[in-house]
């Protein structure tokens, strides 16, 4: 799962994040940084307002005093699948690297970028090394549904 910090980098470089049911997510400055929470209609449902951005309802949760809160306050964790998907044909592979390395190494292909020459992001989760590559071609500014 991704860091907190890493979730902010794409956010800060223009990730948008849209709400579907399955999408994670840590709400950061309530003193929940930890915990990672799950759009679920169960447990936190999305739901529309006539102005500004959606609410995602916490249903069940008066342990943490929380009713509902905004899209944007929210930090989105994007799953691996979802950090494919958005770093689209400029994906190439993702591997384990061998031996007594720790991590995965994403390759990219670049038309625009070295004549084509691949480029690879290493980090020590499959996510991570998925977000470092987003990081490095910038995100489409939408999420994959």
């Amino acid at each position: 799962m991704l860091s907190l910090d890493l979730a902010l980098a794409l956010r800060d470089r223009g990730l948008v994040w849209q709400p579907v049911a399955g999408d994670r997510f840590v709400v950061p400055d309530r003193d929940l940084d930890d915990q990672v929470f799950l759009v679920s209609p169960m447990v936190v449902e999305l739901r529309e307002v006539p102005d500004g951005p959606p609410v995602m309802a916490f249903n069940g949760t008066t342990e943490w005093a929380l009713d509902s809160l905004q899209v944007t306050e929210a930090v989105w964790l994007p799953r691996e699948d979802q950090l494919r998907a958005l770093l689209g044909e400029a994906f190439v592979s993702l591997e384990r690297l061998p031996g007594e390395a720790v991590g995965y190494a994403v390759t990219l292909a670049l038309a625009d970028v070295d004549a084509g020459v691949p480029q690879r992001h290493v980090d020590v989760d499959a996510e991570s090394a998925l977000a470092r590559a987003l990081l490095a071609v910038g995100p489409t500014g939408r999420a994959p549904r």
